[in-house]
């Protein structure tokens, strides 16, 4: 019997053992291609965002998993999540975009958003697909950009305490003026339990649903 495999690109280690874990929670066997590259995401703050610089090389890492034979490509990055698309002509496999589900969510949740990322490079692609995905379904809905401040520095000095408590607080403060509040970076949501409870159900952090959006796409390619 062929198990389901699945190649995932991710922008940062912190990614790799959570989906892991969800996608065989989800799918004892399923086979499971790596590709990480922790480079690109400080190159995009360095460059401001522009995904040029890193096309090439995220295209080469979706044709690899390709030629490993993969059912499917998870994109794991929002800060990369418009790589897929432009990759997709030159690959097999269907990709998944990480935090197109989760926007699909977001937009049925309410008509006030808060978008919360630790990266700058990261609130502006998920702040668009939003706004896509609202205009598309018809909606009116008003997005708040949120940057948690010192979250990354705290991470890039090794102080995951403080990174921590820099979300935290920022959730804290967006969630009584928000229907939904959007995870940008699934690292995130480690920090969700700290919230009260009444407003963790707020939160939506895009692994549970791209882990969603994969299988739908296993099922469709297996007819």
């Amino acid at each position: 019997m062929t198990h389901p495999s699945v190649g995932i690109i991710h922008t940062s280690p912190a990614t790799v053992d959570l989906f892991g874990r969800l996608f065989r929670e989800a799918l004892p066997g399923v086979r499971i291609v790596n590709l990480l590259d922790d480079s690109i995401l400080p190159e995009l703050r360095d460059t401001g965002g522009d995904l040029s610089t890193v096309s090439p090389r995220w295209t080469s890492y979706a044709r690899i998993a390709d030629e490993r034979d993969v059912d499917v490509i998870l994109n794991a990055c929002s800060s990369v999540g418009e790589l897929g698309a432009e990759a997709q002509a030159g690959v097999r496999a269907p990709i998944v975009r990480v935090d197109a589900e989760m926007a699909r969510e977001a937009v049925r949740r309410g008509d006030r958003i808060a978008v919360m990322a630790t990266l700058p490079t990261t609130l502006r692609p998920t702040s668009d697909l939003i706004a896509r995905t609202a205009a598309a379904a018809g909606r009116s809905i008003t997005i708040e950009r949120i940057l948690a401040p010192g979250a990354y520095e705290a991470l890039m000095r090794g102080d995951q305490a403080a990174h921590d408590d820099a979300i935290l607080t920022a959730m804290k403060e967006a969630a009584g003026r928000s229907d939904a509040i959007v995870l940008a970076q699934a690292s995130m949501a480690r920090v969700v339990p700290g919230l009260p409870e009444v407003d963790r159900g707020k939160v939506l952090a895009s692994p549970p649903f791209a882990v969603a959006a994969t299988l739908a796409a296993l099922n469709a390619r297996q007819g």
